[in-house]
């Protein structure tokens, strides 16, 4: 009996916005703009309603929803951590430690020319470099005599696919892992710059 009261409930999902930052709905786009930057991206899924709603305490993101099936729920969900990471992000913005470790072979990390990637020379004395690319809006710092690097930007997932990237490009194959510990690591993940 209580089950089908909660499908006919729907889903009522409400974020505060803070003071400072200001987020319009236009269709299916959503921009968050805050003091670091504006980020903006596509929310649409059937059946489910982004809007900017204005309390007595302040302004809040509502993700609302007819249904409360399963799938729905998830979704509202999603959409509910990705709006709340977009918040985050044009105010504190986010940042990952990568720590370059090279035993046999001294690798250098340099960023290209263009920004758009970075390059990993001599990794295990190979001589072509290898490159990782470097997402839209990503700034990525080469700190420490090239020991360590620091990924930061305002959209979450795209700062975490560059520390990625960047990462993947040192995988090792055929070598054992345990004595060819030569690589770039991912050590520290957060909210803010990383200095």
């Amino acid at each position: 009996m209580t089950n089908s009261m909660e499908k006919e409930a729907g889903i009522d999902l409400s974020i505060p916005i803070p003071e400072g930052v200001n987020v319009t709905i236009n269709g299916r786009t959503v921009k968050v703009e805050g003091p670091k930057g504006a980020i903006e991206r596509e929310l649409w899924h059937p059946g489910l309603h982004i809007q900017v709603e204005k309390k007595d305490n302040g302004n809040e993101i509502v993700v609302k929803a007819d249904s409360a099936r399963k799938k729905i729920r998830a979704m509202a969900g999603t959409y509910a951590s990705h709006l709340k990471n977009m918040i985050t992000g044009v105010e504190e913005g986010f940042f990952y430690k990568l720590k370059v470790v090279h035993a046999h072979f001294p690798m250098q990390v340099a960023i290209t020319k263009e920004g758009g990637s970075v390059s990993v020379s001599n990794f295990l004395g190979e001589r072509k470099p290898r490159i990782a690319k470097v997402e839209t809006g990503v700034k990525v710092e080469i700190k420490g005599k090239g020991e360590e690097i620091v990924v930061s930007g305002l959209n979450k997932e795209a700062v975490g696919q560059t520390a990625a990237n960047i990462e993947q490009t040192t995988r090792i194959k055929g070598y054992d892992p345990r004595v060819f510990q030569d690589g770039i690591y991912l050590v520290e993940k957060g909210v803010g710059t990383g200095v």
